[in-house]
């Protein structure tokens, strides 16, 4: 595993601050855009990225680090939410609110029927109803592969 990667354009993640944690946000703004997808394979997600992120630097709205939300509320696409310090012109705004449970992940993404279950679980656990799941993918598959970990969080809404 590195930990100065200078190829690498996603930093490390750091599981410690998030699994097993709980959040409470109120109004945490975001950039919302869509990406399609086939049976939730991702289609175009990088030219999602890319098209969003230059609009928040240009509007200069990164917060240190962005954190990328992906509701996978259909097969054949995703709605993505990407963190941002400001509303940023000409983008699509939306703000989540509420209480979420987070549990990570880790191993390929052919794992991801089993850790809903296991987060599903986990909410369970702790006396709650998931309302709805988000997937935080904390790096690209490149950097993944660079870093010798590929770490997803399930942040459940309860």
């Amino acid at each position: 595993m590195t930990t100065n990667n200078e190829d690498a354009c996603c930093p490390e993640f750091d599981p410690q601050p998030w699994d097993g944690k709980e959040f409470t946000w109120s109004g945490k703004r975001f950039v919302k855009d869509r990406v399609r997808s086939f049976l939730h394979i991702p289609l175009n997600f990088g030219t999602v990225m890319k098209r969003n992120v230059e609009a928040i630097e240009a509007a200069n709205a990164s917060p240190d680090p962005m954190l990328v939300l992906s509701d996978e509320n259909s097969p054949w696409g995703a709605d993505v939410y990407l963190e941002v310090a400001k509303d940023v012109p000409g983008s699509t705004m939306a703000t989540l609110s509420g209480t979420f449970l987070c549990k990570v992940f880790e191993g390929p993404y052919s794992g991801m029927r089993k850790w809903i279950q296991e987060m599903t679980a986990f909410v369970q656990s702790k006396g709650k109803q998931a309302l709805k799941m988000y997937f935080y993918y904390t790096t690209c598959p490149k950097c993944a592969k660079k870093h010798g970990k590929n770490y997803v969080a399930i942040l459940a809404q309860v």
